[in-house]
């Protein structure tokens, strides 16, 4: 029988068996997967299967326990808090060092990485939904907004994309001049502008709407169109081009 202690600060659950080979075959998190598939296992099984090993008296899975029952304290309880941890964050639990830190942010950034891969082959720039499932992980879990411009040619074609701007809790700090000194850089012919809002709800600001307007009317006058700017929120989005507040998407 496994016996677990909880303390207040960083010792979370704490499993009294100190290595993965103390645990019976059925309870091991590799011969789990093995018999049962990746799907079989729990977060924390998930989290040690990764992980590799623990630390000194620590098994892989009463550390990745530790670390499930961190993130349940945190403003995004579940694997979700990784992704919202820095890494002096993720040093404060308990058998968590410099190394471990480094490899949790590194599963976070892999999630989302993979997430955009998936949605890769289905982007279309006539479609504001598969742009936004292209960007939704990487976005949505941002602390800061960020403003990042999609450059398109006479074809459609994308010629690059870049992170223009990184702002603060609530405002991503751009001019149409920053923007447009891009644009004509990558030679472009068109735009796409998507930033996130870390609170989720993706419905565009005052300034939102007042400084795309600023943007449309300059590329109109330098011939370097505005095609839509897309807000990012907790599996949600708002399109500018869907709600009518640009004029002509791609046909």
């Amino acid at each position: 029988m496994i016996l677990s202690l909880t303390s207040c600060r960083g010792r979370r659950v704490r499993d009294m068996k100190h290595t993965i080979k103390e645990l019976p075959e059925s309870e091991r998190p590799y011969e789990k997967c093995i018999r049962e598939g990746e799907g079989a296992l729990s977060d924390s099984e998930l989290l040690a299967v990764i992980l590799r090993c623990g630390t000194k008296g620590v098994s892989s899975l009463a550390l990745a326990n530790d670390i499930m029952n961190y993130m349940k304290e945190s403003s995004y309880p579940g694997l979700a808090g990784i992704l919202h941890s820095s890494l002096s964050d993720l040093r404060k639990i308990h058998g968590v060092g410099k190394v471990k830190a480094v490899q949790l942010k590194c599963i976070g950034e892999l999630s989302k990485r993979i997430s955009s891969a998936a949605a890769k082959p289905a982007l279309s720039f006539h479609h504001p939904d598969s742009i936004a499932a292209y960007y939704m992980e990487q976005l949505r879990h941002q602390e800061q907004e960020l403003m990042i411009c999609m450059m398109l040619d006479n074809q459609n074609h994308l010629l690059a994309e870049r992170l223009l701007s990184k702002g603060t809790v609530n405002a991503a700090l751009i001019t149409p001049r920053e923007i447009y000194m891009e644009a004509v850089r990558y030679h472009a012919v068109s735009l796409i502008l998507i930033h996130n809002h870390p609170g989720c709800n993706p419905a565009p600001s005052m300034n939102d709407i007042f400084i795309t307007e600023q943007i449309y009317q300059a590329g109109e006058i330098l011939g370097i169109h505005l095609l839509d700017h897309i807000i990012i929120g907790d599996h949600q989005y708002v399109s500018f081009k869907e709600q009518g507040m640009i004029s002509g998407y791609l046909e």
